[in-house]
């Protein structure tokens, strides 16, 4: 489907809503529900033919009882406005539909039997359906994208195209994970999962503090700044952006978990701190050859 007037003059709600709201939340089961009707289910869940070998149709017994199995929302089951489900059934949920959906094509009637007959393409139909799923979250502000197979978080648009474009080619392994990890953590829509991400990151930067030669931490870390700036100015601002990210990852409860330590609870908190780490990080890798 082509984009849509308000789409093209970029006056769509911007995409940042962290949770579903009822609209949201019935579009895609309303979508799954007209999916299942269309026998895009028929592929994983065949109703063979009993005059041959055919796809007449998807079994809906089969899928119906495989949902249950593994206790998922039921997509016909009515939602009680007072108790809706979770975003997390929803998302489970979708990502089961896209790894079982296939496109229906050339039906075909048989007679004798009273159904049709249908090849499927299943490539065809995962990529309508992920951009189905994300036509809906994109018009209705969600901050969240079905990519191969998986919902995840987007990030917020400062950093977002960051944290695609940067590659981790540091020359050492265990940074190359951590900063990874962090990135994958972080696109998590589990506020829980973000918060690890944090810690991974935090991880990283006392890790890349050490790969310059240098006698002690310090003095490591002070080749590493060395080498981005040699402008005083920029270079003590640095110098203080690194002391203050360490402080932050030590006061708060990034690294450590004493009871003395400050929690961050808002995911807005989340997306400054890790914008702004990641920001330092990048800018040493970059100026040290070591990718970004």
């Amino acid at each position: 489907m082509k984009k849509l007037f308000t789409e093209r003059q970029g006056i769509i709600k911007p995409r940042v809503a962290e949770t579903l709201d009822d609209t949201t939340r019935s579009a895609l089961l309303t979508l799954i529900r007209a999916r299942i009707d269309e026998e895009w289910f028929g592929l994983a869940f065949p109703n063979k033919c009993g005059d041959g070998y055919a796809y007449a149709g998807t079994d809906l017994d089969k899928l119906e009882n495989t949902i249950a199995g593994y206790g998922l929302l039921s997509p016909r089951q009515q939602i009680d406005p007072d108790a809706p489900p979770t975003d997390s059934a929803i998302f489970d949920l979708v990502e089961f539909s896209y790894e079982h959906v296939a496109e229906a094509l050339d039906p075909q009637y048989h007679r004798y039997m009273s159904h049709s007959h249908y090849t499927y393409d299943q490539e065809a139909g995962r990529e309508k359906f992920a951009s189905d799923v994300n036509r809906i979250f994109e018009r209705n502000g969600m901050g969240f994208e079905l990519l191969d197979g998986e919902v995840s978080r987007l990030a917020p648009a400062v950093i977002n195209q960051s944290l695609i474009e940067t590659l981790f080619q540091t020359g050492d392994a265990a940074l190359n994970t951590l900063l990874e990890t962090a990135r994958q953590k972080f696109l998590n829509r589990d506020i829980d999962v973000r918060r690890e991400a944090l810690e991974k990151l935090w991880d990283a930067w006392e890790r890349l503090k050490t790969l310059e030669p240098g006698k002690d931490k310090k003095g490591s870390t002070k080749a590493l700044l060395d080498r981005v700036s040699s402008e005083p100015v920029f270079r003590d601002r640095l110098e203080q952006e690194a002391i203050q990210l360490t402080e932050i990852g030590n006061n708060f409860m990034i690294r450590h978990t004493e009871t003395d330590k400050v929690p961050i609870v808002e995911s807005s908190q989340i997306d400054y701190l890790f914008h702004r780490m990641f920001a330092l990080i990048r800018l040493l890798l970059k100026a040290t050859g070591r990718g970004g």
